[in-house]
């Protein structure tokens, strides 16, 4: 038998959770095959098998583990089992009777089924047939899918709706264990408010070069980069520009010490299932448009599969939150210690502007700094603020933060 330990990762932390197994009691698996998935406060990680045998687990999911435990042992003096060679695709009976289901069919043409949305066949041909908002509909299935019963409930019910699906006027109360992610969070959050003088100051700044820009430029620039061009990396860039000019909002507080950073690692916050995590882009001033965008994919993608490392969740000198993609108009982001500042990005709104004495239509954006006020002053937090709008209403100043006239007559 074969211990598989807890891994150690990171100084400071001495238990993880055991978030669910990927692999059952029992099983074989292969070397290097995941077979856990854990989470620190931190972030989440996987475990792999380090030699092939038959898998004993030692934990539930859920549990508490302490770094170096043991939580499960791998049998490598097991024999492989040998793969069926007449295995056959397993049908449910719900699937297999999609054909006796007395549906009414029109004769108009069906509405298909969104790729997106989780459904069995049989509920997917309900909400078909039937055209069923799915917006109207309470999933029950494993991972959010939606079932069979869950759409006849919708059509029998019209205008009611259950939390979970079962049953109307539940009063049912449920009890969940705080991850160590959450606990992490909410720690972390409640120690911000209360070591840091924050507030918040506004701005508004006009989308529209921007938005031209993309419009001209996607599609060369995703067949240039092999990436789209969106919006992350002008701003990005715009604070790194406005950092360098403004160094105490890139700076911190250690001890009776001011710490100044001479580059920007921007920290982008990630929204996922388990919890908000903050991702860091490192050097962000010496990055092109095209790399700071893949770098944001990058994590992006590796925050949504629990994949991040504690290295690329930690050492942000400044951090940038979009509440824009939920559909906030305006918020008071909290500040992400140790760092002193942390800009909120929120979503674009047609609004009229008087623009050279006449009344257009364009598409704005509110942003807002939150701010250490015991290290940055409002002259520094108001013009850092001003200068970001400056340099995303004029993205030409983002080649190298000056107007190119102005250079060219060393004004």
């Amino acid at each position: 038998m074969i211990d598989v330990k807890v891994p150690s990762v990171g100084e400071s932390i001495n238990e993880v959770t055991l978030l669910k197994w990927t692999k059952k009691d029992g099983e074989y698996v292969l070397i290097d095959e995941v077979i856990a998935e854990l989470e620190s406060e931190k972030a989440t990680f996987e475990v792999n098998a380090e030699k092939s045998g038959t898998l004993k687990t030692l934990a539930a999911e859920g549990d508490t583990i302490l770094i170096g435990s043991v939580f499960a042992q791998i049998d490598e003096t097991a024999e492989k089992p040998e793969a069926s060679t007449n295995e056959e695709v397993k049908i449910t009976k719900e699937e297999s009777q999609v054909s006796n289901q007395k549906l009414e069919v029109s004769q108009a043409p069906v509405i298909s089924v969104s790729n997106d949305i989780k459904a069995t066949p049989v509920a997917s041909a309900i909400i078909a047939d039937k055209k069923v908002s799915v917006d109207s509909i309470t999933p029950s299935g494993y991972g959010g899918k939606i079932m069979k019963n869950d759409v006849l409930d919708a059509l029998n019910n019209p205008g009611k709706k259950s939390f979970t699906g079962t049953e109307l006027f539940s009063r049912n109360v449920r009890k969940e264990k705080l991850s160590n992610l959450r606990k992490t969070i909410s720690r972390r959050l409640v120690e911000s408010k209360n070591t840091t003088a924050m507030l918040t100051t506004f701005n508004e700044v006009d989308m529209s070069n921007i938005m031209d820009i993309r419009k001209k430029f996607k599609d060369k620039f995703k067949e240039a980069h092999q990436v789209n061009l969106g919006f992350m990396s002008f701003f990005t860039k715009a604070c790194a520009i406005a950092l360098s000019e403004w160094p105490t909002v890139n700076a911190y507080i250690d001890g009776d010490e001011l710490i100044y950073h001479d580059y920007a690692d921007i920290s982008i916050a990630v929204s996922t299932p388990r919890g908000l995590t903050v991702p860091v882009i490192r050097n962000v001033e010496s990055l092109t448009m095209a790399e700071v965008e893949k770098k944001v994919v990058e994590l992006a993608t590796k925050a949504r599969d629990s994949k991040l490392t504690a290295e690329e969740l930690t050492g942000g000198t400044f951090t940038i939150t979009n509440g824009g993609v939920f559909g906030s108009l305006m918020s008071t982001p909290i500040i992400n210690i140790p760092q002193s500042a942390i800009l909120g990005m929120h979503k674009i709104q047609d609004r009229p502007m008087a623009v050279n004495g006449k009344v257009e239509v364009r598409p704005m954006m509110y942003l807002a700094l939150s701010y250490d006020h015991r290290i940055i002053d409002g002259r520094e937090s108001v013009s850092f603020l001003v200068r970001v709008k400056e340099l995303l209403e004029n993205p030409a100043l983002l080649l190298f933060g000056k107007d190119p006239v102005k250079t060219l007559l060393e004004l």
